[in-house]
């Protein structure tokens, strides 16, 4: 990559004010990017147009009117699943090929209030269902590190962010927005040597976000450092009126200092030591908490009893929320509209089925049979009672006896995996298996960060996750900073 586009925002403006680079002269430098590792498919939209004329917006703040913002002349990319208003945002779905907003999600909003330049709306699973951004109309997107255009394979990006990742960590922009509901933001920047941060449920608006599942769905933070995620955090949080579920109360900005870790204390769930973990993320997980210590930290196992069946509890809650929300897109009122149809119910068949790839279409099924009358509290109603048991557990640990700051777990159970071993999968079973560490935090609507470690002998980054209470942001990216700044992970090299 261009050694600029590896700056952090501070380096950025800093270069700025010296009159090194200009915001518009770095946002051609980032459309060049995405345009060169366009094989890469990170981006489903390339907006040339409108970040052109946000770097000719910031320039004229920083040099004429002395008034900068906090996120002036620095290219983001979005993940199409947030509306943006008069740019196609199509959730990588027939159904919403289409369509384009009249509105902005707040994110974007926000993101754009702060001085960001949109470069583009990034590639994503299909109305984000899956844990490799491999089932996308625009085709799937592939992992930079160790790609080679001419190979027949290559490693997966993760999911359903695998877009948004992969732009931060080619170099195309600096920050990114996903959507994280099970890991779908933590995942994809593990797996492509980044840092992913999903916030505490109810801090990020979800307005403007197309819902997968309500109660879990939190706009994430792609970055590739932890500055840039706090800086980013900073500008997107906080209340809105258009969002009922966000939290009320004023955001206080996260502050970033150099933390003493021997007055924190760290948890290892011992229920994340789970079949199929490999050696090697075993190893990471161990050198990390190995660091912690060094650092004074008091770390300790803990236990989390009810993780064993937290993959179960989410796809039911997963596939009945998914459920509730497709039935909007009928054909009549949202979406893909079919015409050779002669009857109501045959136009609803023609456009869902036309409209929904396999894996939309199983979610739906699952669903709506978990919600039948006579399956209702047997599966969902149970499903929401277990949902309470998980996040009692965290609840346990953060504040009961013994009680711990923190907890440190892998992200992912190995590095990223070769596309054709991927596919060969169903992807029901590559989510329950990829996200077996992240979706916990979601379902007890924690906030949760993946920070990049170090490479595996395949030269592919491994991650750990950090997770911590609820508003606990600042702890826990102080804490995440510091480990980043002991392991020093390499950047990816450009070719």
């Amino acid at each position: 990559m261009n050694k600029l586009t590896s700056y952090t925002i501070k380096e950025i403006h800093r270069a700025y004010r010296d009159k090194i680079l200009t915001p518009t002269s770095f946002v051609d430098l980032s459309l060049q990017r995405a345009k060169q590792t366009s094989e890469l498919n990170a981006f489903v939209t390339i907006t040339a147009d409108e970040a052109e004329n946000h770097g000719i917006e910031s320039e004229k703040r920083f040099y004429i009117e002395k008034k900068t913002r906090p996120l002036d002349g620095i290219s983001v990319g979005i993940k199409d699943n947030f509306c943006t208003y008069n740019i196609p945002t199509t959730c990588a779905s027939n159904m919403l090929k289409s369509f384009v907003p009249t509105y902005d999600a707040t994110v974007y909003s926000r993101l754009r209030a702060a001085g960001a330049c949109l470069i583009g709306k990034c590639n994503l699973d299909e109305f984000a269902m899956g844990s490799g951004t491999i089932d996308s109309i625009f085709g799937p997107t592939r992992n930079p590190w160790g790609f080679d255009e001419n190979a027949d394979d290559w490693r997966i990006a993760g999911g359903s962010s695998g877009g948004s990742a992969v732009a931060v960590s080619s170099g195309a922009c600096l920050a990114a927005i996903g959507s994280d509901t099970g890991g779908s933001t933590r995942n994809p920047a593990a797996l492509c040597g980044i840092v992913g941060l999903k916030p505490t449920y109810g801090l990020v608006s979800r307005y403007g976000l197309i819902p997968l599942v309500n109660s879990m769905d939190v706009p994430g933070i792609l970055t590739r450092n932890i500055e840039d995620a706090v800086t980013v955090l900073n500008c997107v949080a906080g209340p809105d009126d258009l969002d009922s579920t966000t939290i009320k109360r004023a955001y206080k900005p996260v502050d970033l200092v150099d933390i003493d870790l021997s007055k924190v204390r760290i948890g290892i769930p011992k229920e994340y030591h789970c079949e199929g973990m490999s050696e090697e993320v075993l190893d990471t997980w161990r050198y990390v908490a190995d660091i912690l210590e060094k650092e004074k930290a008091d770390v300790k196992a803990v236990s989390l009893p009810h993780t064993s069946v937290s993959i179960a509890v989410y796809s039911i809650l997963n596939q009945c929320e998914v459920a509730s929300n497709m039935a909007r897109y009928d054909g009549l009122e949202y979406g893909l509209r079919t015409n050779e149809d002669n009857s109501t119910e045959e136009l609803y068949a023609s456009s869902r089925s036309k409209g929904f790839n396999n894996v939309v279409r199983w979610r739906i099924f699952a669903g709506n049979y978990f919600l039948l009358a006579k399956n209702y509290d047997k599966y969902f109603i149970k499903a929401l009672k277990l949902r309470r048991l998980i996040s009692d557990d965290f609840n346990n640990v953060f504040n009961g006896e013994n009680s711990v700051d923190l907890l440190l777990t892998p992200t992912t159970l190995c590095d990223a995996p070769l596309y054709s071993d991927f596919v060969s999968k169903h992807n029901r079973d590559q989510c329950a298996f990829q996200d077996y560490c992240t979706q916990p935090a979601n379902m007890a609507g924690i906030p949760a960060i993946s920070v990049p470690i170090r490479l595996s002998k395949n030269k592919l980054p491994l991650s750990i996750q950090l997770m911590g209470p609820y508003l606990s942001e600042e702890l826990l990216l102080n804490v995440a900073k510091k480990i980043e700044s002991i392991v020093n992970f390499p950047e990816l090299n450009s070719e």
